[in-house]
């Protein structure tokens, strides 16, 4: 199969797995644990958003909360119609990857675990930019790159060791270092980039494949092995998680990284760097140390 060098993920078996869960009782404990972050951040930011949209957000967590804030008009758009949840809010089926939103539509934009699974991260920033009002905000949680990191490593060395080699299982997730750059390059001000990290313990690498699948969130890489996966590697692999991740009571750990992001939609009010060689004082003398010429 001849596939674009860019394309990481199958958006069409993303949907389909996603639709699934919820057919079949979706796994949102994640999302609850980020909303609640979402709350404490946006706490700090003393101005009314009138105009909402929540991107791309596997459950309706985000949108209640985003609710309470009595916007006057609140946005949920999703890849499946499973996922809008009925609520104060309009439910639109969306791609993240081609938002329909005209220029300055929204003052606010939000979204929860979603945005790890665009192919063209850069290019959803750019139009999520587009979508904001001057001065609209927009903050962002991914799944980040040490998420899995467990999993990760029992497949790898459970393949190797019995079909010799590996196959990509778990996504390559977003990196905190390249995210300012991608806001940057998406034409928002002020960007601001951090994580943190949970972890989640299991009694057994099955209950974590159980809760990825009631998330949606199972295998969709293009260049994943399509032949079935054999039992020998997934006991396998079961064995090493558990030697190598237990704690003393014997659960194993699984860590999920989440990468936050936010950048502002330029306005003529917002705080501006100062121009080169304006500064009124050296900073060896703000330091109090002795300039040195080299």
């Amino acid at each position: 199969m001849n596939t674009p060098a860019h394309l990481v993920f199958d958006r069409a078996l993303l949907r389909s797995r996603l639709a699934r869960a919820h057919a079949q009782g979706a796994a949102g404990f994640l999302v609850d644990h980020v909303a609640g972050d979402f709350a404490d951040r946006l706490s700090a930011v003393l101005r009314p958003f009138p105009r909402i949209l929540d991107l791309g957000t596997p459950t309706q967590a985000l949108a209640t909360l985003m609710a309470a804030r009595a916007p006057e008009k609140l946005v949920r758009a999703a890849p499946v119609a499973q996922a809008l949840g009925e609520g104060p809010w309009t439910g639109m089926v969306v791609d993240e990857e081609a938002l329909p939103f005209p220029e300055n539509a929204f003052d606010l934009v939000v979204s929860a675990l979603a945005l790890q699974f665009v192919n063209d991260l850069p290019g959803a920033l750019i139009q999520i930019r587009r979508a904001l009002a001057p001065d609209g905000l927009f903050i962002g949680c991914l799944i980040g790159g040490q998420s899995l990191q467990e999993l990760r490593l029992a497949f790898a060395e459970a393949e190797d060791s019995i079909m010799g080699g590996t196959s990509p299982r778990v996504a390559p997730f977003a990196d905190l270092r390249d995210m300012g750059g991608l806001l940057q390059r998406a034409g928002l001000a002020l960007p601001v980039t951090d994580s943190d990290t949970i972890t989640v313990r299991y009694a057994s690498m099955f209950g974590l494949l159980r809760d990825l699948r009631a998330m949606g969130a199972t295998n969709a890489l293009i260049a994943r092995d399509r032949r079935p996966l054999r039992r020998a590697v997934l006991m396998k692999a079961a064995e090493i998680y558990q030697s190598r991740f237990a704690d003393p009571d014997g659960r194993l750990r699984a860590t999920f990284e989440f990468v936050w992001v936010s950048g502002w939609a330029p306005h003529q009010s917002q705080q501006k760097p100062l121009a080169p060689g304006s500064a009124k004082m050296r900073l060896a003398d703000a330091l109090k140390v002795e300039e040195r010429k080299l």
